[in-house]
């Protein structure tokens, strides 16, 4: 946080000093006028209006200060808050992974963007903070030349209230930071439903799906009620207590005035600088609350900076050129594929067909064995780096906003290897069917499509990357049998002479590949073709068949 808001030190810096000038001139104002208004007793024409014409130049020099102190303010906090949305976006993105570990995607996009606004606001709470300071002690020293014990009354009562202005504060940070949890929780159990939004609706779920949310929305509404409750209270005490110490120095030379020891125009000044503290120490109220929740939503962004990496170790370049060699060795279970070759992989239990994507794209390393590539250990390889050369996809696939031909090409693949890509998947058809092919635009990440056409064009993205060694988790499963068909016969060879591993259950697929790993209890049960295996195999045969 202190890097973001550093970043900012010029603006800051000189919003302060804008607001700073800003406050001084609307503390000279109630001076001036006093002074205006001996000036007019004492009947020295020449000097009232001298000190007019100073009164006219502090109107305008306040007002530019005003304009362009706020500007650069909010500025300031602007370009810190978009710094730290992309330093948290960086993160969540990293290709070692961990911080969307134990947070739903709706609370990231909560922390990417409330917190990270709450943050940058710091930045326009130090410019108000610090002329407010500034203008409390220009209005002392004033005070001093009107009369000592006003301006000592001033500078020895802002230390106190500065103190008891934080102590009163903590209890707002604690309870925002409640607030900012509970609120983003609740917004990625909503972000998920959505996403859901159909499958929901398949089971019928809608009631217990609503249920859900309510339940949480609730908690996060209680613990917005009690940090709105801590803030106004939080602010009404620095109200009161602001005004308590205004009617202090308002009676104290009201009692000056009367002794003689100020004049009229002094008493006037006095009062109206008094007047004008009600503007700077109400300021501290509003500075003091954003400072607070600023720090409780630091904390949160903090944490997403800070996560634990999901891999870590590993710097190495893989062999160039990549060969395709996989060699997975992970508790009792033993794969090896060679360069080049189309492989079918079978598991009876999911969880295993997911783990190896997992291995495979280094999203995890195995605790126990190595998985290698061309004879290194992806442990020792750049994660970057390896997934140039690795693309393990996992069967649930996400579509990116904007037209079919930016989704498959991601804006790297050539023109050409997006068409074949798009055949081969049968992503053509899909085109074809909407008004502006390739340049349709896929909104609100293609849920108009059907899952089938949603699978071809991830499927077309998947091949048009052209990876060396290509994993694909259940590409087909929402596509038809006469789709699936079409696929499996041109999906063998647009990865001709490149590693493929296809991590399914689709006799289509199987059908095409060299030979079919059976995995089952955790170890390659058989391998062998999938012909050999379905006529050989009862377990496979009920697998894939059934």
């Amino acid at each position: 946080m202190k890097e973001a808001l550093g970043k900012q030190r010029r603006l800051i810096v000189l919003s302060s000093l804008l607001a700073t000038g800003h406050q001084a001139g609307e503390a000279a104002v109630p001076f001036l006028i006093g002074v205006i208004i001996d000036r007019a007793v004492d009947g020295g024409v020449g000097d009232l209006f001298l000190w007019l014409g100073v009164l006219g130049a502090i109107y305008i020099g306040l007002s530019y200060s005003f304009r362009y102190g706020a500007r650069a303010a909010e500025r300031a906090a602007e370009q810190a808050a978009h710094d730290l949305r992309l330093r948290v976006t960086r993160r969540v993105l990293h290709d070692r992974g961990g911080a969307e570990s134990g947070r739903l995607p709706g609370a990231l996009v909560s922390i990417a963007t409330s917190d990270t606004a709450r943050v940058g606001g710091i930045a326009v709470a130090i410019t108000y903070g610090s002329a407010a300071v500034i203008a409390v002690i220009f209005s002392a020293v004033l005070l001093l030349s009107i009369s000592i014990p006003l301006g000592l009354l001033v500078l020895l009562g802002l230390p106190p209230l500065m103190w008891l202005t934080r102590l009163i504060g903590k209890p707002l940070e604690e309870r925002s930071e409640t607030e900012q949890e509970h609120g983003a929780h609740a917004s990625g159990i909503a972000a998920d439903l959505v996403s859901g939004l159909r499958v929901v609706k398949g089971l019928r779920a809608e009631e217990a799906a609503v249920e859900r949310y309510r339940q949480r929305s609730r908690v996060a509404l209680t613990a917005t009620v009690r940090a709105a409750r801590t803030q106004a209270a939080y602010q009404g005490l620095v109200l009161t207590i602001s005004g308590l110490f205004l009617a202090v120095i308002a009676v104290a030379g009201g009692i000056l005035a009367v002794r003689g020891d100020i004049t009229v125009g002094q008493l006037i000044s006095s009062i109206g600088l008094a007047q004008f503290l009600v503007g700077p120490l109400s300021t501290f109220g509003w500075v003091g609350a954003d400072l607070a929740q600023g720090r409780a939503s630091a904390k949160r962004v903090e944490a997403v900076l800070s996560a634990p990496e999901a891999v870590s170790g590993g710097d190495q370049r893989p062999v160039t050129p990549v060969r395709g060699a996989v060699d997975l060795r992970v508790r009792d279970l033993a794969v090896k594929i060679a360069p080049g070759e189309l492989v079918g992989v079978v598991a009876t239990d999911p969880a295993e067909a997911a783990e190896l994507v997992r291995l495979l794209n280094r999203s995890a390393d195995p605790v126990d064995g190595v998985v290698s590539l061309d004879g290194i250990a992806l442990s020792a390889l750049n994660p970057e780096e390896l997934r140039a050369a690795v693309l393990a996809v996992e069967h649930h696939t996400d579509l990116f906003d904007g037209t079919i031909r930016s989704a498959v090409s991601l804006d790297r693949a050539e023109p050409a290897t997006v068409d074949a890509a798009m055949v081969a998947a049968d992503a053509d058809e899909v085109a074809r069917t909407l008004p502006d092919g390739l340049d349709a635009v896929l909104d609100d990440g293609a849920r108009t499509l059907s899952g089938g056409q949603r699978q071809r064009i991830a499927l077309a993205r998947a091949l048009a990357a052209d990876a060396p060694v290509l994993a694909m988790h259940d590409p087909t499963t929402a596509v038809d049998a006469v789709t699936e068909a079409r696929i499996a016969a041109r999906l063998r060879e647009v990865r001709a002479g490149r590693t493929t591993i296809l991590i399914t259950t689709s006799p289509a697929l199987l059908a095409i590949t060299d030979r079919v790993l059976f995995l089952h209890g955790g170890v390659v049960r058989a391998d062998g073709t999938h012909g050999e295996l379905a006529a050989g195999d009862e377990t496979y045969r009920e697998t894939v068949l059934a």
